[in-house]
C-alpha cells in the first residue's frame, strides 16, 4: 500500500514535469514550422498536454483495466471544462473568438454526444473503438486545414505572440526537440507507474478503477492543461488556453477511448457512465458555449462564468465522494 502511494506521488510529479516539457519542445517545433496560435492550442499543447491521458489509458486498457481508462477520459474531460477553464477564466478572462463558438465547441459537442450514444448500453466494442479513431482523424484533419487556411489569409500577424527571429528560432530548434524527445518518454515510464499505484490503491481500499480515474488519476493527468492554460491566458495568449482545452478534450473523447477500446473492448461498464459523468461533460460542454457567447462579435468567459464552473466542479467532486462512502 505504501508502495503503491509512493509510486502515484512520483508518478504524478514525473508526470506533469515531463508533460510541461513536452509542451515546450512542442511548441518549438510548432512555431519553428509557423502554425497559427489556435492550432498551437488544439494539435500541439493540446494533444501534448494529454499525452497523459492517452499512455495511462493505453496501458491501463493492456493490464485488463479498461474501465480506468474511460474514468481517466471523462474524468480529465470535466475537470478541463470544469475546474481548468473555470481556474483560468476566475484569474483572467477569456476572449473566445466566434469561430470557436461557432466551429470547434460544437464539433466537440457532437463528438460528445456521439460518444454517450456508443457507451450508452454499457459496452464499448473494438469496432466503437476504430469507429472514434476515424472520427478523430477526421476532426483533427479538417482543424488543420481551415487553420492553415486561415493562416495563409493572416500571414501579416504573428503567430505566437513572440517575435523570434529566424536565427533564434533556428537555434532553439535543438532544445524543442530534445525536449519533445525527453518529454515523451518520461510520460511513458511515469505514467506505468500511475496505472500500477492506482489499480493498487483502489483494489487496497475496494474502490472502483472508475471512481480512482474519474479523481486522482484525471485530476493529475490535467494538471499540465491546467497549468498551460493559466500561464497562456495571463500572457494574453487566449486562443492557446482555449485551444489546448478543446483539442485535449477532443483527443480524451475521440483517441484516448478509442484507442483503449481497440487494444481491450470494455464489457459491462458500470451505469454511473452514462448517467452521471457522460451527461456531466456534455452539459459543461453546452454550458460553455453558452456562458461565453455574445450576440455580437467575439464571446467572453468572464470571472462569474469560471466561478459557476468551479462551483459545480468541486459539487461533482462531492457528489463522488458520497457516493464512493
Amino acid at each position: 500500500m505504501i508502495l503503491a502511494i509512493v509510486a502515484v506521488i512520483v508518478g504524478l510529479a514525473v508526470l506533469v514535469w515531463s508533460a510541461d516539457k513536452f509542451v515546450d519542445g512542442a511548441v518549438g517545433v510548432a512555431e519553428f514550422c509557423g502554425m497559427s496560435t489556435l492550432l498551437i492550442g488544439m494539435v500541439i499543447v493540446g494533444f501534448g498536454t494529454s499525452a497523459p491521458e492517452l499512455t495511462v489509458s493505453a496501458i491501463s486498457a493492456a493490464q485488463g483495466n479498461p474501465e480506468l481508462a474511460l474514468g481517466n477520459a471523462y474524468g480529465s474531460n470535466i475537470a478541463n471544462i470544469a475546474l481548468i477553464l473555470g481556474a483560468t477564466a476566475l484569474i483572467s478572462p477569456i476572449l473566445m473568438q466566434r469561430s470557436v463558438l461557432r466551429g470547434d465547441l460544437p464539433i466537440l459537442l457532437a463528438v460528445s454526444v456521439l460518444s454517450i450514444i456508443l457507451v450508452w448500453d454499457g459496452n464499448v466494442a473494438r469496432w466503437n473503438g476504430i469507429l472514434l479513431l476515424a472520427v478523430f482523424a477526421a476532426a483533427m484533419a479538417y482543424s488543420i486545414h481551415r487553420e492553415l487556411k486561415k493562416a495563409k489569409l493572416e500571414k501579416s500577424e504573428s503567430l505566437s505572440g513572440y517575435a523570434d527571429s529566424a536565427e533564434a528560432k533556428k537555434v532553439s530548434l535543438g532544445k524543442s526537440v530534445f525536449w519533445l524527445v525527453l518529454g515523451l518518454v518520461l510520460l511513458v515510464v511515469s505514467s506505468r507507474a500511475l496505472v500500477w499505484g492506482a489499480v493498487e490503491i483502489a483494489r487496497t481500499l475496494g474502490v472502483s478503477d472508475l471512481l480512482i480515474g474519474l479523481t486522482i488519476v484525471a485530476v493529475g493527468t490535467s494538471l499540465p492543461e491546467l497549468a498551460s492554460s493559466i500561464a497562456a491566458a495571463r500572457r494574453g495568449e487566449n486562443d492557446l488556453a482555449l485551444g489546448n482545452i478543446i483539442g485535449s478534450n477532443l483527443f480524451n473523447t475521440l483517441a484516448v477511448v478509442g484507442l483503449a477500446a481497440t487494444i481491450s473492448p470494455m464489457q459491462e461498464i458500470e451505469e454511473a457512465v452514462t448517467y452521471r459523468d457522460m451527461p456531466l461533460m456534455i452539459a459543461l460542454t453546452v454550458a460553455l458555449i453558452v456562458l461565453g457567447y455574445r450576440r455580437k462579435g467575439d464571446g467572453r468567459l468572464n470571472r462569474i462564468a469560471g466561478a459557476i464552473l468551479l462551483a459545480v466542479y468541486f459539487g461533482y467532486l462531492g457528489l463522488l465522494i458520497a457516493q464512493a462512502t
